[in-house]
């Protein structure tokens, strides 16, 4: 493999890192999501067919499937609270450094599950350690795919920077697939007996081999070469307030940071963006009144969460129940749609990089608006080849494509200095928000109105809420990732 440089010097300030650093990475941010997205399906799929039994046996079957779920619920209001923890320490320790740390926090708790003894040996203590690593697995998962997306951005060559984001994106479809996979070999070759004694650890205690690699992985990667750049940090560390005033005013106010090679793309015009350099910008990220950046981002946020909620957890139990369609056939769709997805990411990320973020998510938000109706008709029409292609067409449009471009947006919304912690903060607070509620709201209303066109109007509302967020926030495309202010 070459060694020129894949991030290229600009001045006497850059950073570089080679193709090299930028392939380890690559995988590594491709590998952290994976495992994050592998580990809490995982951990869903045990919860809906084994863990009711094992962990919650006297409690009857639907309140044991019900503490099963709620064990399954503390992972999220865990991850919004490593989403700030972690995301402050990304920003002030560096990247690295907290994804070593949430991928041993996910990877352990999660090969730990699998070693747990069942309530039929140790009684209450069973369900209360499981939910201890639930926690302990929400907190590192809260700021893993924010860390990825971080990483990857301030890395990419910023002509393919979309594209190399976008990686983090396919993380989610690698981990859903290989969980999936993992069950529907156990429920293929064992019986129940042998799935309840010892079948179900198996997955859990599997996860420590790709562990094993990550760790590796990201042990031996370079810290970010933006992070390395900001004029704030000093010996590793970003200085606090007081300490990058002072370092503002020794900084040189020339702007030499942008030759050929490093950023060749002409920069937009953003609000409040200083004509100086590594001082200018500096200052302005201090004055800056932060928000604005960060409620566009949950407003990008809402059309990917609040549609994968809907279309990837409830459409599949809506159409086996009310539909009275077989549930393999949803779930068959869900799998295909993410097959697709590997070749939708990609290409979504490219179109980013081609004709800048605004055009291609406007062109998907509205996509999906005009589809919304149609889709749902299709889906709820019965016909197995109808569903599935039309499940296919919305995960792909409104979820998998809006999840690419969001990749690399949010990074480029946000300043250096709290790029990481306002990322994930927002992907958090977005997905409790239109992921979590989105499902509940729609059972509500499907019962109450004993049709499926409010889901239809609540894939318009959230892709509308993202489209109008699309028109109001900046073009970032090759925005310099050092800047310490936001884009708006």
């Amino acid at each position: 493999m070459t060694h020129s440089a894949a991030t290229e010097p600009a001045g006497t300030g850059r950073v570089q890192r080679t193709t090299r650093d930028l392939t380890r990475a690559a995988v590594s941010g491709w590998l952290g999501t994976a495992m994050e997205f592998m580990d809490f399906q995982l951990y869903s799929l045990a919860a809906a067919i084994v863990f009711n039994k094992i962990f919650f046996p006297g409690a009857g079957p639907a309140f044991g499937l019900l503490a099963a779920m709620a064990t399954y619920g503390v992972g999220y209001v865990a991850r919004l609270v490593g989403a700030v923890y972690f995301g402050r320490m990304g920003d002030r320790v560096g990247r690295k450094k907290v994804l070593v740390l949430t991928i041993l926090m996910m990877g352990a708790s999660t090969m730990l599950i699998g070693a747990l003894p069942t309530y039929a040996e140790i009684g209450l203590l069973a369900p209360s350690l499981l939910v201890a690593l639930r926690l302990v697995q929400g907190f590192g998962a809260g700021a893993e795919i924010a860390g990825a997306t971080v990483m990857l951005a301030e890395y990419a060559p910023v002509r393919r920077r979309g594209l190399v984001a976008s990686l983090a994106s396919l993380g989610t479809n690698t981990g859903t697939l290989a969980a999936s996979g993992l069950w529907a070999v156990l429920l293929a070759v064992l019986s129940e007996d042998q799935l309840l004694s010892w079948g179900w650890r198996l997955p859990f205690l599997l996860s420590f081999l790709p562990l094993l690699f990550a760790l590796w992985l990201r042990r031996n990667l370079k810290e970010s070469p933006v992070f390395e750049e900001r004029p704030d940090v000093v010996d590793g560390v970003a200085l606090d307030s007081g300490g990058s005033r002072s370092a503002a005013a020794e900084q040189p106010t020339s702007r030499d940071e942008q030759p050929a090679g490093r950023d060749e793309s002409p920069q937009p015009a953003y609000a409040g963006q200083p004509a100086g350099g590594a001082a200018a910008t500096l200052e302005a990220g201090l004055r800056q009144r932060k928000g604005r950046a960060f409620f566009l981002t949950l407003g990008l946020r809402f059309g990917q969460a609040g549609n994968s909620g809907l279309i990837q957890t409830f459409l599949v139990g809506y159409i086996a129940g009310t539909l009275a369609v077989d549930r393999s056939v949803p779930t068959d769709a869900i799998l295909y749609g993410s097959l697709l997805g590997f070749v939708t990411v990609p290409l979504i990320g490219m179109a980013g990089d081609r004709w800048g973020r605004r055009p291609v998510y406007v062109a998907l938000s509205g996509l999906t608006i005009v589809l919304a109706f149609p889709l749902m008709l299709m889906i709820a029409h019965g016909n197995t080849v109808a569903l599935t292609l039309g499940m296919i067409l919305a995960l792909n449009i409104g979820v998998l494509g809006l999840f690419s471009l969001e990749s690399v947006t949010m990074a480029e919304l946000f300043g250096s200095r709290t790029r990481f912690t306002q990322l994930a903060v927002a992907k958090e607070i977005g997905g409790v928000l239109a992921t979590a509620i989105g499902p509940v709201l729609a059972a509500a209303l499907t019962a109450a109105t004993g049709s499926w066109w409010p889901i239809a109007v609540m894939l318009v509302v959230y892709s509308l809420i993202t489209l109008l967020s699309a028109l109001f926030a900046p073009e970032t495309r090759g925005r310099d990732l050092v800047r310490a202010e936001d884009a708006v």
